[in-house]
């Protein structure tokens, strides 16, 4: 993978985590078409460049994440609902670990997945719109989890965890511009929990020597850099595109990434078909 290669994945990423339209099946069919060998080390990488995604929500909440003292000090309650929103995604992540990596290399999957979750998203404001949970604050523990819930759909390359955990938040009652601030917290922990278990604890076998991921990014000089330049450029870009994505939301809603994802789904099993991605 070079630089560029590096650099385009990275703003994929940034652009397509907290949209509905799944990050990680862009980030496989953009590794597709630019023929980038599907190496330990890029399968690392389309995963730990979600530090920089991660730290994005970070910065644009930080007064959620961080209140201040004259502002009622730090509440507790929003941290313990987001773990007890993100212990399904970690428990069941954890137990399909392997089968999840298997999936991760098909662009069928992924192409499949965005047509379905289009025609989803078509309707998803007049199946949810009757919402009684305006704040975060609103939000009761049982609907942190059963929205946590939703985000095992997105294990499934192409499903997209923003849009999975969205729709899960407007199905517990949530206005959609809630719905989508709690799935970008919620992502968070959810995000760092995959990418910390893949660069420390999980083995990549790269060329025949096992390694953690920390180790195979140290590799080499061309590594080291892909990772940090990646996950620079996904933060730089992930913020951008919250922010469109908030206000975008107050005003359409959800029924032009239906059809983006219809469309994009459509093309990709054509392309597919005709052999242009393998």
């Amino acid at each position: 993978m070079s630089i560029i290669q590096a650099i385009i994945i990275a703003i994929v990423e940034g652009i397509t985590e907290y949209l509905p339209i799944s990050s990680t099946g862009h980030m496989i069919i953009t590794s597709s078409f630019m023929g980038i060998e599907k190496e330990e080390f890029t399968k690392l990488f389309e995963v730990a460049i979600q530090l920089g995604a991660i730290l994005a929500v970070v910065v644009l909440y930080w007064r959620r994440f961080f209140p201040a003292k004259a502002a009622g000090g730090i509440n507790w309650s929003f941290y313990f609902k987001l773990i007890v929103g993100v212990i399904p995604a970690l428990v069941l992540g954890y137990l399909f670990a392997d089968k999840i990596d298997e999936l991760l290399e098909s662009p069928t999957v992924v192409a499949t997945t965005l047509l379905i979750g289009g025609f989803v998203l078509l309707f998803i404001d007049k199946m949810f719109n009757h919402p009684t949970v305006k704040t975060v604050d609103q939000i009761s523990y049982p609907r942190a989890f059963l929205t946590g819930l939703w985000q095992v759909v997105a294990m499934i390359p192409g499903v997209s965890r923003s849009a999975a955990s969205i729709i899960g938040g407007m199905q517990q009652k949530m206005t959609r511009n809630i719905a989508a601030e709690f799935s970008f917290f919620l992502a968070v922990p959810t995000m760092a929990a995959a990418t910390l278990y893949s660069l420390f604890l999980k083995k990549w076998n790269q060329g025949g020597v096992t390694q953690k991921g920390y180790e195979l990014i140290l590799a080499s000089k061309e590594n080291t850099i892909a990772f940090i330049v990646g996950n620079v450029v996904a933060f730089v870009v992930a913020i951008l595109a919250i922010r469109f994505f908030i206000d975008f939301l107050k005003k359409y809603g959800f029924k032009a990434f239906g059809w983006y994802r219809i469309i994009a789904g459509a093309v990709l099993l054509v392309m597919i078909y005709k052999g242009v991605i393998a």
